[in-house]
This record gives C-alpha cells, sequence and structure tokens, in this order.
C-alpha cells in the first residue's frame, strides 16, 4: 500500500507543476494587466506603468519565458507568489481567504458526504416505495432551487428567528464579529456564523450525493454477484452491505474527489450572500481585474485540493477493491 500511494504522489505532483505552468502561460496570453492602467483618464505615463507590471513581474513586453522562470523562482526559493497589477502580495491576500473557505467548506462538505451518501443507500434499498418516491421528490425540489434564492430564504428564516426570539442566535454575515481571548465564546461565536451558510451548501451537496449514490447501488444491485449471493440464501441487506455497497462506493469516492475544487474556488453565490472573503469571490475578483499571479496562485490551490482528493479516493477505493493495487 505505502508504495502504491508514494507513486501515485509521485505522479500526482508531477501533474499539478505541469497543469499549474500551463494555466500561468494560458493567464499571460489572455489576461491584459496593462488594460487596468491604460483605462484610467488620463492614464499613468507609459514609463510609470512599465515600471508598476515590472515590479509585479506582468509585463507583457517582457517575454512570457523570462517572466515564467522569474515566477517560478520566486515561488521554489521564497514560497512567494508574487504581486497583483496593485501591488499587493499575492500570499497576503490568499491566506485569510483560504482559511475562510476551510471554515466554511470543510463541515458542509463532511456534512453532505455523510447524509447524501446514507439518503441515497437508503433509498436505493427501497426503490419506488413511499420512502424512495418522497426523498426523490424532496431532492428533485431542491435540485431546482438556484443557490442564491436558497441562501436568502435561508437567510430571511433566520432573521425571522432571531426577531421572534428576541435575540440574535444566528449572524448572516461573515465568519467571525469576537474579539475577545476566551476560546469557548470565540468558538460559539463561530458556529453562530457557519450555520447558515452550511446549511446553504450542504443541501445541494445533500441531494447531488444521494442521487449519484442511489444510481450506483441501484445499478451494483443488479449485478450478476450480487444475484449469485442472493441465490445461495444471502439476505438482502447483507448481500447488499458486503458485495454491492463497496463497489457501489468507489464511483462515489472519485466524484467526491473532483468536486473538491469546485467546492473551494466556486462558492462565490454563498460568500456573496453571506458577505464571506473566501477564495470563490476573490478568484472571481482576480480574473475581473487582469490579476495573472493571483489567478495562477488560486488555480494552484484548487489543483492541489483536486489531487489532494484524488488521493484520498485512490486509498479508499484500495482499501474497498484490493484488485487496484494489483493492476
Amino acid at each position: 500500500m505505502i508504495k502504491y500511494i508514494l507513486k501515485r504522489c509521485f505522479n500526482y505532483v508531477i501533474m499539478l507543476f505541469i497543469a499549474t505552468s500551463m494555466t500561468y502561460f494560458l493567464a499571460s496570453a489572455f489576461m491584459d494587466p496593462r488594460s487596468n492602467y491604460m483605462s484610467r483618464h488620463p492614464h499613468p505615463p507609459i514609463a510609470s506603468i512599465n515600471r508598476s507590471l515590472d515590479l509585479a513581474n506582468i509585463n507583457d513586453q517582457t517575454p512570457v519565458i523570462v517572466r515564467y522562470g522569474r515566477w517560478l523562482t520566486g515561488i521554489v526559493t521564497r514560497w512567494n507568489w508574487g504581486l497583483s497589477p496593485e501591488q499587493s502580495p499575492i500570499n497576503g491576500a490568499i491566506a485569510p481567504r483560504i482559511l475562510a473557505s476551510v471554515q466554511l467548506v470543510t463541515v458542509a462538505t463532511v456534512l453532505s458526504i455523510i447524509f447524501g451518501v446514507s439518503i441515497g443507500v437508503y433509498t436505493a434499498i427501497r426503490q419506488y416505495k413511499w420512502q424512495d418516491r418522497t426523498l426523490n421528490s424532496i431532492a428533485t425540489f431542491f435540485l431546482v432551487i438556484p443557490t442564491a434564492v436558497l441562501g436568502l430564504v435561508i437567510v430571511y428564516l433566520a432573521v425571522s428567528m432571531n426577531n421572534g426570539i428576541g435575540q440574535r442566535i444566528f449572524y448572516v454575515t461573515g465568519l467571525h464579529s469576537y474579539s475577545g481571548g476566551n476560546p469557548f465564546a470565540w468558538f460559539l461565536d463561530l458556529l453562530q456564523h457557519l450555520v447558515l451558510p452550511t446549511i446553504v451548501m450542504t443541501i445541494p451537496g445533500t441531494v447531488s450525493y444521494h442521487l449519484t449514490q442511489r444510481t450506483y447501488l441501484l445499478d451494483t444491485m443488479n449485478a450478476d454477484y450480487v444475484r449469485t449471493a442472493r441465490a445461495k440464501g444471502l439476505p438482502l441487506n447483507k448481500a447488499i452491505r458486503r458485495h454491492a455497497l463497496r463497489t457501489s462506493l468507489i464511483p462515489t469516492a472519485v466524484d467526491v474527489a473532483f468536486s473538491i475544487a469546485s467546492i473551494f474556488t466556486g462558492a462565490v453565490i454563498t460568500e456573496t450572500v453571506f458577505a464571506i472573503n473566501g477564495l470563490g469571490s476573490y478568484f472571481v475578483q482576480a480574473i475581473g481585474d487582469n490579476d495573472i499571479n493571483g489567478s495562477v496562485a488560486i488555480a494552484a490551490f484548487g489543483g492541489v485540493c483536486t489531487l489532494t482528493g484524488a488521493l484520498l479516493a485512490d486509498i479508499f477505493s484500495a482499501w474497498l477493491d484490493p484488485r487496484i493495487r494489483l493492476s
């Protein structure tokens, strides 16, 4: 198993390096930081613009391979991801947003997987019964609701509850408001801020994993080896647990792995509704500002998230099916 993990890690590191380098060249080709200055009226002197672009290593008049070498050297030697067109450090801008996104996304992702997979297994076993039809109808209802609408409904209900009780139980903006030194009060304040956005992010994830896990399990329940186990007298629940469920969890693990990056960098609507400065909103801002270094840094972080999830999925899949290690 250790040899298998090390081999996968080596492959993923190479893939991440290639993908990040390609992202840098694509961002340099399609983004135009110079236009940020030229669109001003009056625009600064050309010499001043070139000086600012040179300081950020994003001057289009410098060969891209030279800029790439400087950028890569800065990361390898100093872990410096460069400057934005406005000369602000990328490291200082991304670090707090990564922390905010981790706080926002982690709990919601775990809950989505647990609830979604559990409901998917429950409905698959009870296919076409009233439990299956009811839960599938609820899932379809939430599937068609836009995230922005769901967020606003949750905010409205929380504000109404706060007003009805006469005390603020839920916060609808930000992730923190406590500035004291009491760790218990800090944790309670964090929970009060996290509850609402966690609900908004958990519901769509739960619906997605519920429907996919139900489909995967139904496919494996009708497989020949499951029918053979049933024919030998094994009860349905044991046949599903020992044979069908293990196989059906493998594609679910792969789905989870390749959705992690989009969860971290794609929570733009949730972050906007709850005024959270996370990676999603910063990614959109970086693209709009022609921030080459910032966009590449976030893409690299997304790649790390994806490959970390893929590694965990590989380990989980190899544990479920030892034949994967042999192949």
